[in-house]
């Protein structure tokens, strides 16, 4: 099956998975993103595997971060996520690893921060009172259709690399669509759901436009970095989980802000 093929037929079964869990909420939507993390986590790990992080430490923060954004919030949260700098220099100092433990740790907290907060984040989108599931949809929907938009866009008229050491299947082309699109999307998810004004719901797709790209660029860079193409083929066409999670990791986070910011 071809890549793009293999694509659509990726997206067709896990965006109604997806948004399914996602209406669920409560503990079927944490289920769903310490499976998530923990794939994501491991192909993080097994691209830095040269720096040497100390993987059981990296898995237990990243169950301890989800677990205390679903049971106590951002405090809990950020608690649970410094676990991994405590359990990451106890696991340094009993393993026969000769890599410095600065690096070490280090690659082990990055892999943690990076997949725990951007999920944790989008569970605690999922907590905000009355609209917290109106609010997860807007933002997954966003990134999904400017991913989508970039992609075919860049497919189809992409002529001007975006970033062509970083990413060189990335054109302006297929940002201008995803930016507009990312924009459009909130717009028409929230108008008269008594959440966000429209002047709101536009700055919240601005956000979402501008922290998505950077999520996919970090990724790109990360790869480069460590010399590999993608993160996994778990998802064929798409690579690997941390490939399909790159833009949504950081757009949670900086709707989270923004939403709490306007509201």
């Amino acid at each position: 099956m071809s890549s793009f093929w293999s694509r659509i037929l990726v997206a067709v079964i896990g965006l109604p998975v997806v948004l399914g869990l996602v209406w669920l909420g409560g503990w079927w939507l944490w289920a769903l993103a310490v499976g998530a993390g923990l794939i994501a986590l491991h192909e993080f790990y097994g691209m830095a595997r040269p720096l040497r992080p100390l993987v059981p430490a990296g898995y237990a923060g990243l169950v301890l971060t989800l677990l205390g954004a679903q049971l106590g919030g951002t405090i809990w949260m950020v608690g649970g996520f410094l676990s991994t700098i405590a359990l990451a220099f106890l696991l340094k100092g009993i393993s026969d690893t000769r890599q410095s433990l600065t690096v070490a740790v280090a690659t082990t907290v990055l892999g943690t921060g990076w997949t725990g907060f951007g999920l944790a984040f989008m569970l605690l989108l999922r907590g905000i009172a009355q609209h917290g599931r109106l609010a997860v949809f807007t933002v997954l929907l966003a990134v999904f259709a400017a991913d989508t938009l970039a992609y075919f866009t860049g497919l189809l008229i992409g002529r001007h690399k975006l970033a062509p050491v970083l990413s060189p299947g990335k054109t302006w082309e297929g940002l201008v669509a995803s930016t507009v699109t990312a924009v459009l999307v909130p717009f028409f998810a929230l108008y008269h759901q008594d959440f966000l004004t429209i002047g709101e719901s536009l700055v919240l797709g601005a956000v979402i436009a501008v922290a998505a790209p950077v999520g996919d660029l970090f990724e790109s860079a990360v790869k480069r970095d460590l010399g590999v193409k993608d993160s996994g083929r778990l998802l064929a066409g798409h690579g690997g989980m941390l490939d399909r999670l790159d833009a949504p990791l950081f757009a949670a986070i900086a709707a989270y802000f923004t939403i709490l910011a306007l509201t």
